[in-house]
């Protein structure tokens, strides 16, 4: 039988690089073919060959209720048939930009884009236009979108200067940033020591998702707000991931509740925000976002901001996942996900760690928990392609790579979990 996967591979390699238009779907990290998406619904999704997946990547996280929901769908039809894009106001801009206000209270205004780069860059070029200041600090395993400065890796001591990680990046365009470990308060205090006055803002991941699940301790996170309050820094909460994923108002609400008075200065969302149609958001308090063009000398723009058909997939999302109950079941599924692998993992003998919150989750083949990007890097990682094409087999797609976090959403079932810890107890059984 012909392996249209394959064919279609064959023939996307010659005219776009790679095969693919984002790397990580080329499946180089685990070795063999991509899957080729036919069509989707709910948990799963079906490929070329018509072989059906329980899906927990979910678009890598948009698709929190499920592919296809009902509300989702009759709202995008309807927003399809009054018109694709104006290049103009509509209301509702207004009411998805209301929505995500009442939800997370550490932002007074938010500015709609397109795509979790734009998003990422722009919140880092007001941060820098409000204060004044160039240099800014990010962690070595967060990932902030493919801009230029943004593009980073650490330096070769502490609170040394980052270098490119791509070609194309100039070594001038990364001056001003500083990669630091990821969890490491005394990194950070050295950094302020060294830079503090000339810091515009910091820029993390409350949780990372791309150096698969790992979360900002908390005594870290009441650190780097502390610090950035005392040199007038400005502290920035990357949520494209965990944004309405984790929890209705974020990983955000999550530290809020273990910090007395805990928020960040601004916010860059995306993903679920925009139900799975390319849109993302950057917000925060009314005097900072004032800065912004037109109100301000901070210029941004962009043709599809705000546009009408994603905005009505992000609204109706929203308004399905504040219902009541939804986040304690979506939570409870998740749990029960992580806990079934722990267990098949540890009737194996595989060394195995996990974490998760909300709809969100990763796994680690480590003994313990990892707490920033060096210690996941000494993952197995040729025992995880094995686990991977394992699960594939059985019908299970998690993300093709050792650094990405997976994604449960609310139309998994208790028997997809269930299949899905079976299909996995038998590949550990094979590591």
């Amino acid at each position: 039988m012909t392996d249209r996967n394959q064919v279609l591979f064959d023939r996307a390699a010659q005219v776009i690089p790679g095969g693919v238009n984002s790397p990580v779907r080329a499946f180089r990290a685990v070795g063999g073919t991509p899957r080729f998406v036919q069509r989707a619904q709910g948990a799963y999704f079906w490929d070329a060959n018509g072989q059906k997946y329980i899906d927990y990547i979910g678009s890598w996280g948009p698709m929190i209720l499920g592919h296809g929901h009902p509300a989702v769908l009759e709202a995008v039809q309807k927003a399809a048939l009054d018109g694709f894009s104006f290049g103009a106001p509509t209301e509702r801009e207004i009411e998805l930009a209301e929505a995500i206000l009442k939800h997370v209270p550490s932002m007074e205004m938010v500015r709609l884009v397109s795509s979790g780069t734009e998003a990422g860059m722009s919140a880092l070029r007001l941060a820098r236009g409000a204060t004044g200041r160039s240099k800014f600090i990010k962690f070595e395993g967060c990932y902030h979108g493919h801009a230029d400065a943004l593009l980073v890796k650490a330096g070769s001591g502490l609170a040394t200067f980052g270098n490119p990680t791509s070609a194309g990046v100039p070594p001038e365009v990364v001056r001003d940033t500083l990669v630091l470990e990821y969890n490491n308060i005394a990194a950070i205090e050295e950094a302020f020591a060294l830079h503090g006055k000339d810091l515009a803002c910091v820029m993390i991941e409350p949780i990372a998702g791309n150096m698969n699940f790992v979360r900002a301790s908390v005594p870290f996170m009441k650190r780097c707000r502390e610090l950035c309050t005392q040199h007038g820094a400005l502290l920035v909460f990357d949520e494209v991931m965990s944004g309405f994923r984790v929890a209705l108002g974020s990983a955000q609400s999550v530290y809020a509740g273990l910090i007395p008075g805990f928020k960040p200065d601004m916010t860059v969302l995306g993903k679920v925000i925009g139900g799975g149609m390319p849109l993302a958001a950057f917000g925060g308090p009314r005097e900072i976002m004032s800065k912004l063009a037109p109100t301000g000398p901070v210029y941004q723009a962009g043709t599809l901001s705000g546009n009408p058909v994603a905005t009505a997939c992000g609204l109706a999302t929203l308004t399905e996942i504040a219902k009541p109950g939804f986040w304690e079941a979506l939570s409870a599924r998740t749990q029960s996900l992580v806990d079934g692998l722990k267990g098949a993992a540890a009737g194996a003998g595989v060394p195995f760690s996990a974490d998760c919150q909300g709809g969100m989750f990763g796994f680690f083949l480590l003994p313990e928990l990892p707490q920033n990007y060096a210690k996941v890097m000494t993952s197995d990682s040729p025992k995880f392609n094995k686990l991977f094409h394992g699960l594939l087999d059985g019908g299970v797609y998690i993300a093709p790579a050792l650094y990405e976090a997976g994604f449960v959403s609310a139309a998994h079932t208790e028997a997809d979990i269930a299949e899905t810890v079976r299909v996995a107890s038998n590949v550990f059984k094979s590591l």
